[in-house]
């Protein structure tokens, strides 16, 4: 509601800035469905915080050594190269050149406790090798430190910003004061490029992504390309609202009845909220009558063919796991009043978890970075 009360008061103020820089990831799983054929299906799409392009980047490094090192060089040369960080990178740079000042500054907006902080710092790493200045500070010190001025330039601790990279503010937790909330405003109302800007950030809620597998919704955008339609639709599995109303009671049903075949997702972002099987039969009953189960919806479960491999944790010996993996495609863009400058598939992230985990990511431990191979 906060994040919704910002776009509100940003738009009847009147937006500053026309040029908008978007770093999304797609993230899709191989769904084994009908006659055993697999077919890619998406499970989400990022908009902000879109992370391990970093550390993902070199990944394929360590798996290319390791070959090296059996002597199977020939196995070594098909483990696929990721660019995603250099992709990304020239996104932004691209970005602070459009602003139109080279003493302005890049801005990354980061949480109180980075806990991914050196995937972040390959990225400032190579904002840096360009030699553009870059800070890091966090919402509340955006407020406390930051001005704008009559043409609504934002300038923090005397640097003026010319884009604003979020890595942060996509849960309620990233809010803990108002100074929080406040320095997410200021950011908005300025004319700083933001990553995203605040309608971008809204765009990628579980409850867009929901609407936009409506009939007719992608037709809407993609009005004279009935072949992306048709390809997009096909990577979609079932994602319902429970919306109050007959519809809405009809999902609750369905998913009561067989609770293994759904996923129940909240309006949260950042892994680890979701919730399955009996889990979510006893969420979705305590929610079934109250107009709080609006804010869920519920996806049809994904159900990838397993195999085995080594995952590599700290501390724990690796052994043999069943496991399966999930492919996000990193997109970097920039428009400027509608005309699009910049759309570039910049790369590639692969995630692999045991089985035993039904959600969870790297960050949370559960799954491990890993690296396509080419066959």
């Amino acid at each position: 509601a906060h994040l919704f009360e910002i776009y509100k008061s940003v738009r009847d103020e009147g937006i500053r800035q026309n040029i908008i820089l978007g770093i999304n990831r797609s993230d899709y799983m191989f769904h084994n469905g009908q006659n055993d054929k697999p077919t890619l299906k998406q499970i989400e799409i990022n908009t902000i915080a879109a992370s391990f392009a970093g550390l993902g980047s070199r990944i394929p490094d360590i798996h290319r050594h390791v070959f090296q090192v059996w002597g199977k060089p020939e196995e070594a040369a098909k483990i696929l190269k990721c660019e995603a960080i250099y992709r990304i990178a020239d996104g932004i740079a691209k970005a602070w050149r459009m602003y139109g000042s080279e003493k302005a500054v890049i801005v990354f907006v980061v949480e109180n406790v980075a806990r991914n902080i050196f995937d972040q710092r390959c990225l400032e790493m190579e904002l840096w090798r360009r030699n553009i200045t870059v800070l890091r500070r966090k919402t509340e010190e955006i407020y406390q430190r930051g001005i704008l001025d009559t043409d609504r330039k934002l300038f923090i601790d005397g640097y003026e910003v010319a884009v604003a990279y979020l890595r942060t503010g996509y849960g309620p937790d990233d809010y803990p004061s108002l100074e929080d909330w406040n320095g997410r405003l200021l950011l908005e109302r300025s004319r700083a490029i933001k990553c995203p800007d605040i309608a971008t950030h809204l765009v990628g809620t579980k409850k867009v992504q929901q609407e936009l597998t409506r009939p007719g919704v992608l037709e809407k955008f993609l009005y004279d390309n009935p072949e992306a339609v048709e390809r997009i639709r096909a990577t979609f599995v079932g994602l319902y609202s429970f919306d109050e109303g007959e519809e809405g009671d009809k999902v609750v049903a369905m998913a009561m009845a067989e609770p293994e075949h759904f996923v129940l997702k909240p309006q949260r972002e950042g892994g680890g909220n979701n919730s399955f099987g009996e889990e979510l039969k006893q969420l979705l009953g305590s929610l079934k009558d109250s107009p709080e189960r609006s804010a869920y919806i519920l996806m049809e479960k994904v159900t990838p063919l397993p195999v085995v491999n080594y995952l590599v944790h700290p501390g724990v010996p690796p052994k043999l796991t069943e496991c399966v993996t999930e492919l996000g495609i990193f997109g970097v863009y920039i428009r400027r009043c509608g005309n699009m400058v910049i759309n570039d598939c910049s790369g590639h992230l692969l995630r692999t978890k045991s089985t035993e985990f039904a959600d969870g990511g790297v960050t949370a431990g559960v799954a491990v970075l890993d690296s396509p191979y080419l066959v």
